[in-house]
């Protein structure tokens, strides 16, 4: 199996595809198997690269407490072990606090950020009361309990639910309490405008909680592009994950960097080979796209 020696820690990760690589992090509880459409459909043009947080999925308990820095630092780390110069990070809801973390400080390793029903922190009564919940929950160390309930909300099919929850009880409940701890007390929202990197905000049209988060890392981020997917809700990389990886192709193809990309393009175009073209706000709700 793949790990990496990280920052004083081990790392599980997996790498698939080739081209421009895309750094996935994923939040409290979960693992980096929560991207796997992403891993199997993207890896066609992409280097799509997931990893299991400290003490989650495979990735061994860590002694040094889960902060939104120190995971952001071991991205980096990750980064060096790989040999990837720079890449694209994707963050999913509190792992959206990390990659924020991570551009801001370090943002020549990144050419641009893609943030998934994520936020800047967590202000709303609503929001703080659930991971108050799942704080709680993990002091009493009710691990299959707080497991079955994130992972049967993430799941997109009875089949994927035992995936997700069989890989999730590998982890630590310590760390995961400590990561949804950091999580509930990190901000960054007064930095938001000095990250200049290209962002695209993907958001549930139907998860109107987070839709306060949406447009306030829009209007603060100088370099924004943000999407709500109709009829979705909070967990687009698992049961949205059809309209969530065309916009992501569609915004990465759009940007500078992106030229691997953008020739593999032009060669379907030159043998003739029709190219779908997705307008923004036209997406429509489809069922999970398992590979």
């Amino acid at each position: 199996m793949p790990y990496a020696e990280v920052n004083g820690t081990t790392l599980y990760y997996r790498v698939k595809g080739s081209g421009l690589p895309i750094i996935f992090v994923h939040p409290p509880l979960l693992e980096g198997n929560n991207f796997d459409d992403q891993l199997e459909q993207l890896s066609d043009t992409y280097q799509i690269i997931t990893v299991d947080v400290r003490g989650h999925g495979r990735s061994p308990y860590s002694k040094q407490p889960l902060t939104i820095p120190l995971i952001a630092g071991d991205i980096r780390g990750l980064m060096d072990a790989l040999e990837v110069k720079k890449a694209c990070i994707c963050g999913y809801s509190t792992g959206g606090s990390v990659a924020l973390a991570a551009m801001l400080a370090y943002p020549d390793l990144f050419h641009g950020g893609i943030l998934i029903s994520a936020m800047s922190e967590v202000s709303d009564l609503m929001l703080r009361s659930r991971f108050w919940a799942a704080i709680y929950t993990s002091g009493l160390h009710a691990k299959r309990v707080l497991t079955a309930a994130i992972t049967w909300g993430n799941a997109s099919s009875p089949e994927n639910f035992k995936k997700l929850y069989s890989a999730a009880l590998r982890g630590d409940i310590r760390n995961h309490k400590q990561y949804y701890k950091s999580g509930l007390t990190y901000s960054c929202t007064q930095r938001l405008k000095e990250i200049p990197l290209p962002t695209l905000l993907l958001y549930g049209k139907k998860d109107s909680g987070f839709h306060k988060y949406a447009k306030m890392l829009h209007r603060q981020l100088p370099n924004s592009t943000l999407h709500f997917i109709p009829k979705a809700k909070h967990q687009l990389p698992t049961k949205w994950a059809g309209p969530t990886n065309r916009l992501i192709r569609q915004w990465i193809e759009a940007q500078p960097f992106a030229t691997t990309g953008r020739r593999i393009l032009r060669d379907l175009q030159e043998t003739h080979v029709p190219i779908p073209v997705f307008e923004p706000g036209t997406i429509q709700e489809e069922p999970n796209q398992q590979a």
